[in-house]
């Protein structure tokens, strides 16, 4: 899950980003309001942390403006202000949570696994695709009911393509997921963790759309399981 993490507060930020790096959240930060708008325009995230006292825009501004544009990621202030009225504002402005300052990591962490389920339309956190479960709170993936280790990486390529199954996902999306920021990044990575994938899970698993990128297919005949 990739995490764009608005917020100005040197420590506060940087201990964020390194708590939710920890837990296996790909974390992107900025400081203001103008690069967060930019990176949202131009770039893929699946939620957004936003603080509300920020300089020059705030953030109940820049939720505005967002939302105004259509964008619709999923996201949730962490402020300091708790009054009911900055509450009841910034749900009203498209907030889809809301958390004070000071907060629990492990709270904030399965907020954001709340939004994911809610904008991927699951009420369960445990993915199922024919013989495969994925559980991305105790990273672990399953076959035939046997675990299987996938090393962080290739488990975060194979949770997105299970999220989005029945859709083609472009090598450059695919990228910025499990990568971010980080700049050093070799130019075959995606490539790499596919073949991978195919090696534990089937050559067939995992379709290549020349030109465009990967996809795993629709589950015609799905598997009942009992949650």
């Amino acid at each position: 899950m990739r995490i764009l993490l608005v917020e100005d507060d040197e420590l506060l930020g940087s201990g964020v980003c390194e708590g939710l790096r920890l837990s296996g959240y790909i974390v992107d930060w900025v400081k203001e309001s103008r690069p967060a708008e930019q990176a949202l325009k131009n770039e893929q995230f699946d939620a957004v942390i936003l603080d509300i006292g920020l300089p020059k825009i705030d953030g109940f501004e820049l939720l505005q403006r967002i939302r105004n544009q259509g964008i619709s990621i999923p996201v949730l202030i962490l402020t300091a202000r708790e009054l009911l009225e900055d509450k009841i504002k910034g749900l009203d402005l498209g907030a889809d949570d809301y958390l004070t300052k000071p907060f629990d990591l492990e709270e904030l962490s399965a907020r954001l696994r709340a939004l994911e389920r809610r904008s991927s339309g699951r009420a369960s956190s445990t993915i199922y695709y024919k013989n495969i479960s994925v559980d991305p709170i105790g990273h672990t993936v399953t076959i035939d009911g046997k675990p299987i280790i996938f090393p962080r990486r290739e488990f975060d390529l194979l949770l997105k393509l299970l999220e989005n199954k029945g859709r083609v996902l472009s090598r450059e999306y695919l990228q910025q997921t499990l990568y971010g920021w980080e700049s050093d990044i070799d130019s075959n990575a995606v490539e790499v963790h596919v073949y991978n994938l195919r090696k534990k899970l089937g050559m067939d698993f995992i379709k290549t759309v020349r030109g465009v990128g990967y996809m795993i297919m629709e589950n015609e005949n799905p598997t009942p399981h009992n949650d």
